[in-house]
């Protein structure tokens, strides 16, 4: 879609017909290969490939590209962009995960900008006068929010690893949420979806519905005036702007008033940290992943290990063996999960041993190959310690040998719902991310410990598992998704699709997934798994139910000198596209 028809106001029609057009094309593509079982085509480039999941974004990133850029200033170019065109996820309110690959250092960099909580939160903060955690307030209350570091974190790879400034990176996205974009129908069903959250409040309402109340419907023009100048305001004044300036003291006197925790030393202390990713190896490939507090990389590796002791590929793919495998290993990483994974600035996890073949051996001894194992029954392994669905993800490559995999969120779709008066985005609600009470279910039904309780200035565990394969030296798959507790098993799924299977990288990313997380005790599964596989699965001890789509993963393969990317048909707005 061209600038042009941003600039041309009398023209806005012909982007509203472009991107209908673009998400039907990838609605019938998905139809096609579910329910047809045709293969998609991955799209193909020499020189760069970006894949997102919104059109708008892939294009801002790929423009970057196109004039000389690497695949960070790509990277940090789309991360803006998406926080204005997919406020359901993108974000500057929030925070997230970036692994960098670079083929010339032959080095992969993880850098951490997750939340933190504030300094005056406390253990008990969300529990009740009977000492039930309050689930309204840890995730629709201005106590919900951690101090945001998606701003920090993006300036901090631009600083280290891109070759544009910051503002050449913001300005994109200040022209679309200044002049404005199409409403998508996505765009539109997420408004109408979370209205009763989203009209909570004033500062909310008053940008996201119209001035009567009613819906931004697609085709609209849908402009953000106030993050529009919060956005110049970073672009001009860098990164401090946004945690010791007017965003700041906006976003403070916001907490102010409504009985908030961050405080603007909070914002003033916070920043992100650069990590050495997980690392693990699989049928012969590198898996670099996110460490702690994101659990995504050592359970990915974990179950990878434990995996690579059977024969998955002479099994097949989506085989009832195949999955019944998959679900036994999911199950024993999600209850490791439950007790040993926090932030390890504040907490010892015993990450070599949750990683190590050994204990890989050890747990696969616990499997039965035929029948599935009550949830019931199994436990945390005992060791010394040595989201939202509506998170979003995206993969970039580039000519210069650079990969990126970055995964931000707000957690829920819209976060907290509350939006930052006069500067424009909307607040995480994070803070539910942590055990409000040990044992106690949080959003995604996921079991967390005291490795995970608040603590002052701690960040919350997270699934978020940005990933990149690496054969060799060289840049395989670069890989990751949304999804709350799925991020990880489908990150897994695609990573076992082309290497065990064989199966191109759209195949890879479109083929319907299954998931366990140990408790609640339900193998999950999408749709076009066939009944008699799941009658298999049934019969050998597993409580299977159909979910809706899981994941929306955003992947690029780069084979044999040629980088082919592949889009998520689960979303409908996603696009990859390559040079």
């Amino acid at each position: 879609m061209e600038r042009k028809f941003f600039e041309q106001k009398g023209r806005w029609w012909a982007a509203a017909i472009l991107g209908v057009t673009l998400i039907l094309f990838s609605v019938t593509a998905y139809a096609a290969a579910i329910i047809e079982g045709e293969r998609m085509t991955p799209v193909p480039g020499k020189e760069g490939m970006v894949v997102t999941s919104h059109f708008l974004a892939t294009e801002t990133a790929l423009e970057v590209l196109q004039k000389g850029g690497n695949a960070i200033d790509a990277a940090v170019t789309a991360a803006f962009s998406l926080a204005v065109i997919q406020p359901r996820s993108g974000n500057i309110g929030g925070g997230g995960f970036m692994l960098i690959s670079s083929e010339k250092r032959n080095d992969v960099i993880a850098i951490d900008y997750r939340e933190k909580a504030p300094s005056q939160a406390s253990v008990d903060m969300f529990l009740n006068q009977e000492g039930k955690a309050d689930s309204e307030v840890s995730r629709y209350s201005h106590l919900a929010a951690g101090v945001p570091g998606t701003v920090a974190g993006l300036a901090m790879a631009l600083a280290e690893y891109g070759t544009i400034s910051l503002q050449e990176a913001v300005s994109p996205a200040i022209r679309l949420a200044e002049e404005g974009f199409i409403v998508t129908p996505r765009f539109s069903d997420g408004l109408k979806e979370k209205e009763k959250i989203l009209k909570r409040w004033d500062s909310t309402r008053k940008i996201f519905y119209k001035v009567d109340g009613s819906y931004y419907e697609p085709g609209d023009l849908f402009v953000q005036k106030d993050l529009a100048a919060t956005l110049r305001r970073i672009a001009e004044n860098g990164v401090q702007e946004f945690y010791e300036g007017k965003t700041a003291a906006l976003l403070v006197a916001e907490m102010a008033k409504h009985g908030g925790l961050i405080t603007l030393a909070d914002m003033q202390n916070y920043t992100p940290v650069i990590r050495m990713p997980v690392h693990g190896t699989y049928r012969g490939y590198d898996i670099y992943s996110m460490p702690p507090p994101s659990s995504g990389g050592v359970h990915l590796v974990q179950i990878l290990n434990i995996l690579e002791g059977y024969p998955i590929p002479d099994h097949g793919h989506n085989s009832a063996k195949t999955i019944h495998l998959m679900a036994e290993a999911m199950k024993l990483a999600y209850a490791d999960r439950s007790f040993h994974l926090g932030d390890e600035d504040f907490v010892k996890v015993p990450l070599k041993r949750l990683v190590s073949r050994e204990y890989a051996t050890s747990l696969r001894q616990r499997i039965d190959p035929e029948k599935a194992t009550p949830s019931s029954t199994i436990s945390p392994g005992k060791l010394n310690p040595c989201e939202s669905n509506e998170t979003t993800h995206f993969s970039i490559v580039d000519k210069f040998g650079n990969a990126v995999s970055n995964t931000y969120t707000i957690n829920f779709s819209y976060g907290s719902g509350i939006v930052v008066e006069g500067a424009g985005f909307l607040l995480n609600n994070e803070m539910d991310d942590f055990s409000a009470k040990p044992g106690v279910p949080n959003a995604y039904g996921l079991i967390g410990g005291e490795a995970n309780r608040i603590e002052p200035n701690k960040r919350m565990l997270s699934s978020m598992s940005p990933t990149i394969v690496k054969q060799g030296e060289r840049n395989y798959l670069v890989t990751g998704s949304p999804g709350g507790s799925r991020i990880i098993t489908t990150t897994l799924q695609v990573i076992m699709n082309v290497i065990d299977h064989g199966l191109n990288v759209q195949s890879s990313v479109t083929a319907p997934r299954i998931h366990h997380q140990w408790l609640p005790d339900e193998l999950r599964i999408e749709e076009g798994l066939s009944p008699d596989t799941i009658k298999i699965l049934q019969n050998n001890g597993h409580n299977v139910k159909q979910e809706a789509a899981m994941g929306a993963i955003q992947s690029v393969l780069i084979k044999n000198g040629m980088m082919y990317g592949a889009a998520d048909p689960r979303r409908s707005t996603a696009l990859a596209a390559g040079l």
